[in-house]
């Protein structure tokens, strides 16, 4: 699993992750993910477009972070899941907790507006 970050003009930070979410995946991203996503303020998008399978351990390292960003006064948005990471995302319900969107200027348009009315 590989995690690569870049800041966007907006001030949105894009997260792109690249391989399988699963117990070795998961854990070879995890500290990573959280010292750039749970340490600061943000508005983060998450691109999974890459990710090709997303296990509870994936899925848990998602929500604890998105929930640290929050916390902070940020705002965490996944973008572009695969069909079956899509899939997955929703049957867990994580749709629910951390918005899904369909490409990431959609998800950098929805995150500016959220920062926007706070």
């Amino acid at each position: 699993m590989d995690l690569r970050s870049e800041q966007l003009a907006d001030g949105v930070e894009k997260i792109s992750l690249v391989g399988r979410m699963d117990s070795i995946g998961g854990h070879d991203i995890d500290l990573r993910f959280a010292a750039l996503v749970a340490t600061r303020k943000l508005l983060a998008v998450v691109d999974m477009s890459e990710v090709s399978f997303l296990a509870s351990i994936g899925i848990r390292t998602l929500v604890i972070n998105a929930r640290a960003q929050s916390s902070r006064g940020g705002v965490m948005a996944l973008a572009n899941p695969q069909p079956l990471v899509a899939e997955v995302l929703k049957m867990a319900g994580i749709d629910t907790i951390i918005p899904v969107y369909p490409d990431v200027d959609t998800a950098c348009s929805a995150l500016m507006a959220a920062a926007e009315s706070r």
